[in-house]
């Protein structure tokens, strides 16, 4: 039975690489040719990019759905469903695919690392292949169910990374040369703008955190993957804002300062909060077997069960419903514990090994505490803009990406009036959040991850420098 689906599977594979031949014969204008067919990859990679999307976003807000039909405060089994899904969570990863734990976001600058170098390839395929797909998907849905504090938006941006280069490796050989490396890139970029609905924050996420090339150098693909897997995204479930619209304060008179302090606060714990997350990443090294491995993971499970028995439903899940109860409820759920719930709830989720992002869990953070501030300064009248800052500063603290973050938001709400106050916060938070360190948690990320699997050419260019 194996034989024959791989003979099914061989003649499949043959029949696509005639049926792209043929094409690439009947198309006479060069120009044209040449660029559709360099396109073509881009287009198949980024509409299942979006229809993957699609189906992991469904997942999620299932999971968040049913979550929100139990009150989790004072409720004796999260004490199992927590351990449970934080173990299952690591598992998966831990037996399956170690590439896919975390958010994903490293893993994919890593294979953007390792293209550009000979014999890159290998390295890359074990970031990002079919397996990593599936188990980062299913990972992140154990943890989730167990109530951890996650977003899906790291893990599409892998995802989406991983079916740009599982399409790049189907390519066959008389296939105009299509660099690796630009794909993945569009990757990134497709799956954060699918994961958003956000296109333009898609595109200046490849620019400012993954390429950092000059635009020219890629723009058409990557537009084009952007916009694809935008609208696959859309076809299914339309075209709609993450957050909404919500009523936002002038920024003028007092509310210049407001802003500023939000600012500078909110950069500050993004900062802190890459920095714990970063320590016990660094600590975590000295867990070397297997069964100490699980431990962590159930104890980290049990953590998060004590913090949601206290704190309840604001603590579990990604936060987006933290955001929209903020801004657009006059009588919010959220008090003043839900900025330390929600900051430990993330930490915890993300160090216990499993896979899940800490994007929209970032933007609850910082949203929770801009309603802290608003809280002790007793100032309702510029709620809204203060917690709009505070999202766009602590998102701007953890990524050192000040115009992902405030491009994100400002898609998200659709509040192009207060485009100055937004870019006037994300200004600020880099600044306060360089003072302290001067890269992102990626970038620290990326680094462990290339110094524990070197290249010959990294090998090189270490002992380059020692010299």
């Amino acid at each position: 039975m194996l034989l024959k689906n791989k003979n099914v599977f061989k003649k499949a594979i043959s029949y696509i690489r005639g049926l792209l031949q043929l094409i690439k014969i009947k198309m006479q204008n060069d120009e044209i040719k040449k660029f559709t067919l360099e396109s073509f990859p881009f287009w198949v990679a980024s509409i299942s990019a979006g229809l993957i999307a699609v189906l992991y976003s469904n997942l999620f807000h299932w999971v968040e759905v049913l979550q929100s039909k139990f009150d989790f405060e004072r409720a004796w089994w999260i004490f199992i469903i927590a351990p449970v899904g934080f173990f299952v969570s690591w598992w998966l990863v831990h037996r399956f695919s170690p590439s896919a734990s975390g958010s994903g976001i490293p893993q994919l600058m890593a294979g953007i690392h390792y293209s550009g170098q000979k014999n890159g390839s290998k390295e890359v395929l074990k970031l990002l292949n079919v397996k990593v797909i599936f188990i980062k998907i299913s990972s992140s849905v154990a943890l989730l169910l167990g109530g951890g504090a996650i977003g899906r938006e790291g893990p599409t941006i892998q995802i989406s990374g991983a079916i740009f280069n599982t399409v790049y490796r189907f390519v066959p050989d008389f296939w105009p040369k299509i660099s690796q490396r630009l794909m993945l890139i569009s990757g990134g970029a497709a799956g954060l703008a699918a994961a958003f609905n956000t296109p333009l924050g898609g595109i200046v996420f490849a620019i400012e955190e993954l390429g950092k090339t000059h635009l020219n150098a890629m723009r058409t693909h990557l537009f084009t993957a952007v916009i694809i897997a935008g609208l696959t995204s859309q076809l299914f479930l339309g075209s709609y804002l993450y957050i909404g619209t919500p009523t936002v304060q002038e920024l003028k008179g007092w509310a210049i300062f407001y802003v500023i302090l939000a600012a500078v606060l909110s950069g500050f714990f993004g900062f802190v909060f890459s920095a714990i997350l970063l320590r016990i990443v660094r600590w975590k090294k000295v867990l070397t077997s297997t069964r100490k491995k699980a431990l962590w993971a159930i104890l980290m499970g049990l953590l998060f069960a004590i913090l949601v028995y206290f704190t309840g439903n604001t603590t579990v899940g990604s936060g987006k419903t933290i955001m929209i109860d903020l801004l657009f409820s006059e009588n919010s759920a959220s008090q003043w514990h839900t900025f330390p719930a929600r900051f430990l709830g993330s930490l915890i989720s993300y160090v216990s090994g499993g896979a899940g992002g800490i994007f929209a869990p970032s933007l609850s953070i910082g949203a929770s505490l801009g309603n802290t501030i608003v809280l002790l300064l007793d100032i309702p009248e510029f709620k809204n803009l203060i917690i709009i800052t505070a999202m766009i500063g602590f998102m701007t603290g953890v990524t050192h990406s000040p115009f992902t973050s405030f491009i994100l938001v400002l898609e998200m709400t659709n509040r192009h009036t207060s485009v100055f106050a937004m870019m006037l916060a994300a200004a600020i938070a880099i600044g306060v959040a360089k003072i302290f360190d001067r890269k992102s948690l990626y970038e620290h990320l990326l680094e462990l991850y290339i110094t524990k699997n070197p290249t010959e050419e990294d090998k090189k260019q270490t002992n380059n420098l020692k010299k």
